[in-house]
């Protein structure tokens, strides 16, 4: 549980965070670079002081190359991408769709199983979403339906990839380790593509905002050290419930901090996937 609610506290600061760097005016390639290079060149240190080399085998190079496209590259540039035009805070909420997709896939691919108590928790979960989502954004600034609907693919990379790193989870293979080399592998393929897109050019921006730029390293990297670690320990279900906790600390960062304006409906919705994730949490410990 306090891995799942610090997890989630970091997850929740992200959108803040790259909202406050769009207004800064760096792209979402960008941020998204910082994220993930960030990260893994302070686990990397770390490692180093543990003198502890990081391995890398065909295994887990393949590993490091899937989680990097699925949980980290793909859905932090969408993620960073939607921002501006939905809100931090209402990205934030897109986050609860990610363990509704996660046990259905789960579910389907034969993974777990949740029982009568968890499912319940899910769906009120996602009951609240769905009233989150009909507001569609901040009140006075309602966004195009097409944001609505690339802002709905966050959860769904997400949730393939809590899938996938569960079930091919190399064998003797420590969170950190893990961590470090998916983090640089999405480094490496978002530098490519901001060479490619021609967003490398706004790099000395990022001396303008170094504070910022700080502040989201840190994040990430407190972030991931204990990700791995509750993908281990809880499942791929129970991981993707970090989604709620990461929406409710958007939702209120965006507003008192960011001075975001959401509707009673999407205040609600929130209430109630707060409830959900209670549930889900409590039907953890029952078969």
């Amino acid at each position: 549980m306090g891995l799942l609610l610090v997890t989630g506290l970091f997850l929740g600061l992200t959108p803040p965070l790259g909202k406050l760097a769009a207004e800064a005016g760096i792209p979402a390639l960008l941020w998204a670079f910082v994220v993930s290079f960030g990260a893994g060149g302070v686990l990397l240190c770390l490692q180093g002081m543990r003198r502890s080399p990081l391995v890398i085998t065909g295994r887990r190079l393949r590993y490091f190359v899937i989680t990097a496209v699925l949980s980290y590259a793909l859905p932090n540039v969408l993620m960073f991408s939607a921002i501006p035009h939905l809100g931090a805070g209402y990205t934030s909420v897109m986050f609860t769709l990610s363990p509704v997709i996660t046990t259905l896939l789960t579910f389907l691919l034969g993974v777990h199983r949740p029982n009568a108590q968890g499912v319940l928790g899910i769906a009120i979960g996602f009951l609240g979403a769905l009233m989150v989502a009909t507001t569609r954004g901040q009140i006075g600034q309602p966004a195009a339906l097409s944001w609505i609907v690339f802002g709905l693919l966050i959860p769904l990379s997400l949730a393939a990839g809590n899938i996938y790193r569960s079930m091919d989870w190399p064998e003797g293979a420590g969170p950190l380790d893990l961590a470090i080399g998916s983090h640089l592998a999405a480094a490496a393929m978002l530098l490519m593509a901001l060479l490619i897109d021609g967003s490398a050019s706004a790099m000395p921006r990022l001396v303008d905002i170094p504070l910022l730029v700080l502040a989201q390293i840190a994040v990430a990297s407190s972030m991931f050290t204990l990700f791995f670690r509750l993908q281990m320990v809880g499942g791929p279900v129970y991981l993707s419930q970090i989604g709620y906790v990461g929406a409710a600390v958007g939702l209120l960062l965006g507003v008192l901090a960011l001075g975001e304006r959401y509707a009673l409906l999407t205040w609600a919705g929130a209430a109630i996937i707060t409830l959900g994730v209670v549930i889900t949490t409590r039907a953890r410990g029952q078969p």
